[in-house]
């Protein structure tokens, strides 16, 4: 079979004429894709690079492909950015690995994806959305219990999280609210802050999805249940953070981690594969986070791999069983 690849690179040159340093965390680099391209190629496909952006239009039209495996990001700061990719592949009749347009972008949206979480009867922060500083006049009647949490609405891989991001005092609020606006030019959601553990879930499959693991990070000193996994952290994890694969955590609440990840999965209708965010608060109840239905394949800091691998999968194991869900659900 002929696969094309869709993925965004990331630029030799990381600053943003916008100012946001961050701006293209989430896209990859050349060692990924080719970790990628050999894992489909040792499976007896050829690989097509198909790229991103403009070029992904060019190339995807130019080439003849009969699948695609997706991993593009998207571009720019739009909430629907993730599903520019699929979105091109269903127009031109072309199928592809991952979840449609409308799960891409619905799980983008985090206070989106919230709502949703919340009417399937998952637990998720209390949280409001700033989409000017004007809406920060009646901050005080929101209702939110400090410490709170400043991010972007609409981005991943901790763009915009930084260790300023946790604020303690009102007076602290407007700072970081302000940046995200300026920088990242999306609406601020303003989080309550649930003091505990950080863990992850891997999810593979379609009409029976399975757990690849649940997996905390958790610092390698100090924090405690302050910790945050921020962009500083994540670019700095071989020394700053620990993996571990089950969690220190009850069975019981490892059990309900897993049916809030597989809850999500199915409400989200994610296909093939996705990863979801949590904290685990003192009496040991999770709550939601964020959802990734597009998550990081890297094979060296990926959270999905990284976790696969302590769950005892190589890489190549990890990529086939996403590639044949996918094309099973194509009735290959």
């Amino acid at each position: 079979m002929k696969i094309g690849l869709s993925y965004d690179l990331k630029p030799d040159l990381q600053a943003h004429p916008d100012g946001a340093e961050d701006a293209f965390e989430e896209y990859d680099p050349p060692s990924t894709i080719d970790a990628l391209a050999s894992s489909i190629e040792r499976l007896g496909h050829q690989v097509v690079s198909l790229g991103g952006g403009v070029s992904f239009l060019d190339n995807v039209r130019r080439e003849t492909v009969d699948f695609v495996f997706n991993i593009a990001e998207g571009r720019g700061s739009y909430r629907s950015r993730e599903a520019q990719v699929p979105s091109v592949l269903e127009m031109l009749g072309i199928p592809y690995s991952g979840s449609d347009p409308l799960t891409l972008a619905l799980c983008l949206d985090k206070p989106l994806a919230k709502r949703i979480a919340l009417s399937a009867g998952v637990a998720t922060p209390q949280y409001q959305v700033v989409r000017r500083m004007e809406d920060m006049i009646c901050f005080k009647d929101w209702g939110l219990k400090l410490p709170v949490v400043v991010k972007p609405a609409f981005e991943g891989s901790s763009k915009g999280i930084r260790l300023t991001s946790l604020v303690k005092r009102w007076s602290d609020l407007h700072q970081p609210v302000e940046t995200v606006l300026a920088d990242y030019h999306q609406p601020g959601m303003v989080e309550e802050f649930v003091a505990g553990k950080e863990v992850t879930v891997g999810v593979v499959g379609n009409d029976r999805p399975r757990v690849v693991g649940v997996m905390e990070i958790a610092p390698t000193s100090g924090h405690g249940d302050n910790f945050m996994y921020t962009l500083e952290v994540k670019r700095d994890w071989e020394r700053l953070v620990t993996y571990r694969c089950p969690p220190a955590l009850p069975d019981v609440c490892i059990e309900a981690i897993e049916k809030a990840a597989l809850t999500l999965f199915r409400v989200f209708q994610c296909r093939d594969v996705a990863r979801f965010d949590f904290r685990v608060d003192s009496s040991n109840r999770p709550h939601f986070i964020e959802a990734n239905p597009l998550p990081g394949l890297s094979p060296v800091y990926s959270d999905l791999f990284l976790m696969a691998g302590l769950a005892g999968w190589s890489y190549p194991e990890l990529i086939e069983t996403i590639l044949s869900s996918a094309l099973e659900r194509y009735g290959w």
